[in-house]
């Protein structure tokens, strides 16, 4: 091995460290503050009032295409508690792909169900095919979890689960950003809206998560 090569690997170990502090402290504070404050000012302006049919419904009522065709039903997980997570495979926020693989091999025997839902309404950062966009999360991170075909999940062309989700949580708990999470509990009633910059291995948001299991 050359010199120059046993010099820089200690050189390149420690600017993943730089570059991994400046994400944690620096970079996720401030794009979570950055929604935050962003969220509250769509929430005012555009506020989104629940029709009375919107809150009688649950998310069963609702189906994605799946990312290898054929139809997704919600209502196929009656009994199950779901995670709802818009994706994109070039974003800041992709690597939460490994935690949400993580959450769902340690609790899918408990009842949960992942559902990975790519979309490119941020920053163009979903272009791809939904053959590879499935090769990208099956090869890079080993998702097994399901995935849906691309949707537009905000604005009037959202899908119906997001419109819906909209209507019901209010539009400041509407994704801003790609990785935005909704919490869906064994009864279709949707129980909970976590931003980009929740991650899936943050304590407070597993333990959301083990509260809402049905067979926890």
């Amino acid at each position: 091995m050359a010199e120059t090569d046993l010099k820089s690997k200690p050189l390149q170990g420690w600017k993943r460290c730089v570059d991994n502090y400046m994400r944690d402290t620096i970079a996720y504070p401030l794009f979570g503050a950055f929604i935050a404050v962003w969220s509250a000012v769509v929430g005012l302006t555009n506020p989104t009032h629940a029709r009375a049919e919107d809150m009688e419904k649950s998310a069963y009522a609702f189906t994605f295409q799946s990312i290898e065709g054929g139809e997704l039903p919600l209502a196929s997980f009656q009994g199950k508690t779901l995670l709802v997570v818009n994706t994109a495979s070039n974003c800041g926020f992709t690597p939460q792909y490994e935690g949400l693989q993580a959450l769902w091999t340690e609790f899918k025997d408990q009842g949960l169900v992942i559902i990975g839902v790519p979309s490119n309404d941020f920053g163009g950062q979903e272009p791809g095919t939904a053959d590879e966009i499935k090769t990208f999360c099956e090869g890079t991170y080993s998702i097994d979890f399901p995935l849906t075909e691309k949707v537009v999940v905000k604005g009037d062309q959202a899908h119906p689960f997001y419109k819906w989700a909209a209507a019901v949580l209010g539009e400041a708990k509407a994704p801003r950003w790609n990785f935005h999470k909704y919490l869906v509990d064994s009864n279709g009633t949707l129980i909970g809206s976590f931003p980009s910059t929740v991650r899936p291995g943050d304590e407070a948001f597993r333990n959301q998560i083990k509260a809402a299991l049905p067979n926890s």
